[in-house]
């Protein structure tokens, strides 16, 4: 998987992201409708939601497009319910930032202030008690992600309602497992932040869940899931993107988890070793503990989930991941599931379209810089 997208895979993708752009965007005219009598204290919320859905790669709703296509959709286009679907995904991943940032403490995405942040900026409207400003902040992006996962939902069913009861069933149940999982995954997490120590393996195996439940499916499984039963795939053909979506989803995370603490802040939008701050109990961390000395592993139980960490202290942390050979080794385990994505993009079912604008997506999602 190491083919650079043809100028027409491109220019494909560059029209689908703008499709789906002009879908979210027009979600917040009604939306501002519907608060109009709150006033423009009200509008303010909605200004705030919109903020949060502007911008990213979109690449949960081009997943979306992209398996629909290739399970035989010709209706990717404008007002179309793969369109809206797609859409509705966004809104939900524009939800789970807010919130994620908020639970993390974190004071940029994409490298600007994040909602909580933006509130107490912008929207609080008293003066010189900065607990009472934090405070608003973060009150006021909870309803803000709030509102997006209302948004999101509504757009859902919206876009599903005109097609076949059977269709529109599955492609809600699809949406509604994503929403669970997710909400349990980030709790796995919160829990993980907080738990005892261990060297039998249970911080491993629990940082391993939360992949599956957080990230991975709600990144590429459920996504293509979707897709795939917007365009009318076959059982073969959903067990088909089922696979993709693991092998990739998984990628996808264990390299958002080194990017965590071994990205560019230019690229990455967020500040390095933010993770490490947050004490996030990722795959990288339970590898690098399992195998430290008892010094290395008093680094990592004294550092991980301090906020005031400085520069010197994340090297040192960042020292200890990889000399332990826990870099290397989340390294080639996604290798080795880009090799398994690649058998599987290989032997795609019968009937199933072209599959490169899927590939470069999948790609994208491995070998991802930001």
């Amino acid at each position: 998987m190491t083919t650079a997208p043809s100028p027409a895979t491109t220019e494909h993708l560059t029209t689908s992201r703008r499709l789906v752009d002009e879908a979210v965007l027009a979600t917040f005219g009604p939306t501002r409708h519907e608060v109009a009598a709150s006033g423009v204290e009200g509008r303010s919320v909605v200004d705030a939601a919109e903020r949060a859905a502007t911008g990213g790669k979109r690449l949960r709703a081009l997943l979306c497009l992209a398996a629909a296509e290739v399970c035989g959709s010709d209706r990717v286009v404008r007002g179309s319910a793969e369109v809206g679907a797609a859409a509705a995904l966004e809104l939900f991943q524009a939800a789970a930032l807010v919130h994620d940032d908020l639970m993390d403490a974190s004071d940029t995405r994409r490298g600007a202030p994040s909602t909580h942040r933006h509130l107490e900026t912008v929207s609080y409207p008293g003066s010189g008690d900065v607990t009472a400003r934090e405070r608003f902040g973060s009150s006021g992006a909870l309803l803000v992600g709030d509102l997006l996962l209302t948004m999101s939902a509504t757009t859902l069913h919206a876009a599903v309602l005109p097609l076949d009861r059977d269709v529109a069933a599955a492609a809600l149940r699809t949406y509604s497992a994503m929403a669970s999982e997710v909400a349990v995954g980030q709790y796995l997490d919160l829990l993980a932040s907080h738990a005892p120590w261990t060297d039998d393996g249970t911080d491993l195996e629990r940082a391993e869940r939360v992949i599956h439940a957080k990230s991975a499916r709600y990144s590429v499984e459920l996504p293509l899931h979707l897709g795939g039963v917007l365009g009318g795939a076959s059982d073969e053909q959903l067990d088909w993107l089922g696979r993709l979506g693991r092998a990739v989803g998984t990628a996808f995370q264990l390299r958002d988890d080194l990017l965590g603490v071994f990205g560019d802040p230019a690229v990455t939008g967020k500040p390095a070793g933010d993770d490490l701050r947050e004490g996030k109990r990722t795959v990288l961390v339970a590898l690098a503990y399992r195998a430290a000395d008892e010094p290395d592993r008093a680094l990592l139980r004294d550092g991980l989930g301090r906020p005031d960490l400085a520069q010197d202290e994340i090297d040192a942390i960042r020292d200890v991941l990889e000399s332990t050979g826990a870099l290397a080794e989340v390294e080639s385990q996604i290798d080795a599931l880009a090799a398994s994505t690649e058998d599987v993009l290989a032997r795609p079912p019968h009937d199933t379209g072209d599959t490169t604008v899927l590939r470069a997506l999948l790609e994208s999602a491995v070998r991802r810089t930001a």
